[in-house]
C-alpha cells in the first residue's frame, strides 16, 4: 500500500493529461500548477493581481483538504505570462503570504495555456507533524 496521497479537483485537464492537483507523501504536499480558471473560465477580466488571488485560493483550498495551511507552504513558483504584470502578481503573492513568507521563483513565460491566463502558481509543502485523517482523534494520553 503506497503512503502517497493524490487529490483531485475533478479538472478536465487532470484525467486528460494525468495529473493530480495535490500530492501528499508523508510531511510533504506539492501542489499542481493553478490558475486562475473556476468551472472552465478564466476569472480576474485581465487582472493579474485578482487572477494570482484566485490561483492561490485554489491551491489553499487543494492544501486544506490535506490537513496542510498557508503557513505550511515553503516554495512558490510563478509563472506570469507578461513581464508587465510582475508587481501586481508579486503584490498579490505578499498580501497572501504576510508574516510566512515561503521561499519562491518567478518566471515570465512566453504563454500559458489559455490566452486569457495570465498567471499560474505551484506550491510546495511541508508541515513537522501529519494532520491526523478527518474524522479520527488523536490518542488520549
Amino acid at each position: 500500500m503506497s503512503n502517497v496521497q493524490r487529490i483531485g479537483s475533478g479538472g478536465p485537464w487532470e484525467a486528460k493529461y494525468g495529473y493530480s492537483r495535490l500530492v501528499v507523501a508523508g510531511p510533504h504536499a506539492w501542489v499542481s500548477g493553478c490558475t486562475a480558471t473556476i468551472d472552465g473560465v478564466v476569472q480576474g477580466n485581465g487582472d493579474p493581481y485578482t487572477q494570482m488571488k484566485v490561483a492561490l485560493d485554489i491551491a489553499r483550498k487543494a492544501l486544506a483538504e490535506a490537513g496542510f495551511e498557508l503557513a505550511d507552504v515553503v516554495r512558490t513558483r510563478w509563472y506570469v505570462a507578461h513581464a508587465r504584470d510582475v508587481d501586481a502578481v508579486g503584490r498579490a503573492h505578499a498580501e497572501v503570504f504576510g508574516e510566512c513568507p515561503p521561499a519562491a521563483t518567478m518566471l515570465v513565460v512566453s504563454a500559458l495555456v489559455d490566452p486569457g491566463m495570465l498567471v499560474e502558481v505551484e506550491l510546495d509543502a511541508y508541515r513537522t507533524v501529519p494532520a491526523e485523517p478527518a474524522g479520527q482523534a488523536a490518542p488520549a494520553e
